[in-house]
């Protein structure tokens, strides 16, 4: 459900922190980092500002987005959204493979976007460099921008926020960004068509949710990161598949340190995914419905070890989105099998029960009066009628009981610190 104004939406803890709304209005409307609630939207307390907040309710899709606008034609679209087409691959370039999270296909795709001239640039996110805790958006226009993004950052992010650049440019910039960011993208250009004459592809990453920086310092003080140190590099993934979760720090006195990593498993499963954010877990789309092609692990053949030659899952969602596969797997950039188009489900078992949760969890939010999140055509009943009986009372009994552990009816209040 739609709020009023962007502030609401935060309020009511439909926001997912994609950073359209900034992108939007970027003089009016700035991202700044919560360590508990996440990256969230602050609009200017002014005319100008008030104004802002309410019009770029029109870009976000935290609390609505429309799945009767998609091209879905059987139960395997019904399920996951589009699927045309599906391949499992790695980037050709070997130092893309084994940066990349698995496999490196979002960074050989995006790079193949600026060298076959699709764009001129390509938005996603980085680490900050005065503080790799944090995410930025950038828009990159070579291979060496690309690579400061590869690998996953399970970190709070806005690539939208780089909507405000691309409308205002003259110049065709690809995006790549989370399931919830790329939605928003898609109702933006649908707002917007100057817009998106200017995007030519969308890229979307798999994602089980975004974690606050409370998370993420209690992932470097299970590495050993000292308080007072300052962090140089800290990666989620990456070099290998799945990769090691590692951070690189100074001490005061100049001395360099490397930690040893801990696998993903610790990282994701025993630190990290306790911190998402409510909006993540009544999210209904992990997969990226509303992209070109989406990218994320083929977990039905797992990694032969912690840092084995990565693979990917690769989904063609819209007839640009397959072309452009095929385009890339043809010029040698890719290489790639083609494989079932219900392998989404063989590779990311858990998704379909997780959406079928979400409309359990949703109604329980709408019986005690929240506002929750809605998708209009997407079917999540069907799915969650499809679950075991003890499963849809875990989805019900199990919000309520979250909703008053974390008093979940309280409105969010921002107390962000610097950009």
């Amino acid at each position: 459900m739609s709020c009023a104004s962007i502030t609401e939406m935060v309020a009511r803890n439909l926001c997912t922190g994609c950073g359209a709304c900034a992108g939007a209005f970027p003089n009016h409307i700035k991202m700044v980092d919560d360590p508990v609630n996440g990256r969230r939207p602050v609009a200017a307390e002014t005319p100008q500002g008030r104004r802002a907040e309410k019009e770029a309710v029109a870009w976000c899709a935290g609390g609505d987005s429309d799945w009767r606008d998609l091209n879905r034609t059987d139960a395997i679209d019904r399920d996951w959204g589009p699927v045309l087409a599906a391949w499992e691959g790695w980037a050709q370039d070997d130092e893309i493979r084994h940066r990349g999270s698995s496999g490196g296909a979002v960074t050989a795709l995006a790079h193949f976007a600026l060298t076959s001239g699709t764009a001129n640039g390509v938005a996603h996110i980085a680490a900050r460099a005065d503080d790799p805790r944090l995410n930025e958006a950038v828009i990159s226009r070579n291979r060496a921008g690309l690579l400061r993004g590869a690998g996953s950052r399970y970190a709070q992010a806005s690539p939208a926020e780089s909507l405000g650049a691309i409308a205002q440019g003259n110049e065709k910039v690809a995006f790549v960004g989370k399931p919830c960011d790329v939605a928003s993208v898609h109702k933006a250009m649908r707002t917007d068509l100057s817009l998106a004459a200017k995007i030519p592809l969308t890229i979307a990453i798999f994602c089980a949710g975004a974690p606050n920086l409370v998370a993420t310092d209690r992932l470097l003080d299970r590495l050993g990161v000292p308080r007072d140190a300052r962090l140089v590099d800290l990666r989620y993934r990456g070099a290998g598949w799945p990769g090691l979760m590692q951070a690189e720090w100074v001490d005061r006195d100049g001395s360099q340190h490397h930690s040893t990593g801990i696998t993903y498993a610790e990282g994701w499963g025993r630190i990290l995914q306790s911190e998402r954010r409510w909006r993540c877990r009544v999210c209904a789309d992990h997969s990226g419905a509303f992209a070109d092609i989406s990218v994320g692990d083929p977990w039905h053949a797992p990694p032969n070890g912690e840092t084995d030659a990565g693979r990917s899952l690769i989904i063609a969602r819209t007839p640009r989105g397959r072309a452009f596969v095929v385009a890339a797997i043809r010029a040698g950039v890719l290489v790639a099998e083609a494989r079932p188009r219900d392998v989404i489900a063989a590779a990311q078992p858990n998704l379909k029960a997780t959406h079928g949760a979400v409309w359990g969890r949703r109604m329980a939010m709408r019986t005690i009066g929240l506002r929750a999140p809605r998708d209009r055509g997407q079917g999540l009943l069907r799915l969650w009628l499809g679950l075991p009986l003890k499963e849809k009372l875990q989805s019900v009994a199990g919000t309520w009981k979250r909703i008053w552990r974390e008093r979940l009816w309280r409105r969010v209040t921002i107390r962000g610190i610097a950009r």
